[in-house]
C-alpha cells in the first residue's frame, strides 16, 4: 500500500473513532514515520492533490472524511489551544444564551489560559482572548457542553468577561 493510501486508511479510521482534525505529529504517529521536514513535505504534496485539507498551520482533516461542520470548529479550537483551559465566552456565549439580540456568524470568541490571537479556518474565525485569572476563581462558573465537547461560561461569567477585556457592553438586553 503506498503511503498516500495509507494515510487515506488512517484518516477513515480515525473518523470512526470520534476524530476528524489532526497535527501533523498525530498524523506521523498513526502512519508510524518520523515527523520530519519529508513528512511534512508528504503532506504538502497531500494538501495540494486535494486529499487533506489545512485548516490552519499544522492541523489537517481529510477532505474525504472531514468531521460534521457544526462539529468542526471546536475540534480545532481544542487542538489548537489543548493542554490549557478554554472555554466558550464573550459574544459567543452571550449570543448562544440569548442575552445579546446580535447572532454571531462565522466567529467564535474562546477566553484562554493560552496565547491570544485570531486565526481564520474554514469553518469560521476563531478568536482567543488570554486570561490572567487564576483557574480557581474562573471553574465555579463554567459548564460543561456535551455537544460540543467543551466548557461554556455562566452568563455572568461571560459578562464579567466583556467587562475584563474593555468589549463594547452597549449590546447587552439587560
Amino acid at each position: 500500500m503506498t503511503k498516500a493510501n495509507e494515510l487515506l486508511s488512517v484518516l477513515a479510521n480515525a473518523v470512526k473513532a470520534g476524530g476528524g482534525i489532526h497535527t501533523a505529529a498525530e498524523l506521523a504517529f498513526m502512519l508510524e514515520a518520523p515527523c520530519d521536514p519529508a513528512f511534512i513535505k508528504f503532506l504538502s504534496d497531500r494538501v495540494k492533490k486535494g486529499q487533506l485539507r489545512r485548516v490552519v498551520k499544522g492541523l489537517y482533516e481529510s477532505t474525504l472524511t472531514p468531521p460534521p461542520p457544526n462539529a468542526a470548529i471546536y475540534k480545532i479550537i481544542k487542538k489548537m489551544r489543548s493542554g490549557v483551559l478554554n472555554y466558550i465566552s464573550l459574544e459567543s456565549q452571550l449570543s448562544y444564551t440569548g442575552d445579546i439580540s446580535q447572532v454571531v456568524m462565522d466567529r467564535v470568541t474562546v477566553v484562554t489560559k493560552g496565547r491570544s490571537g485570531v486565526f481564520s479556518t474554514p469553518y469560521g474565525v476563531i478568536e482567543f482572548t488570554h486570561t490572567k485569572k487564576p483557574i480557581e476563581q474562573i471553574a465555579p462558573n463554567l459548564y460543561f457542553d456535551p455537544d460540543i465537547q467543551m466548557y461554556r461560561a455562566t452568563t455572568e461569567q461571560a459578562v464579567a468577561d466583556l467587562k475584563h477585556c474593555r468589549r463594547n457592553l452597549h449590546m447587552l438586553e439587560s
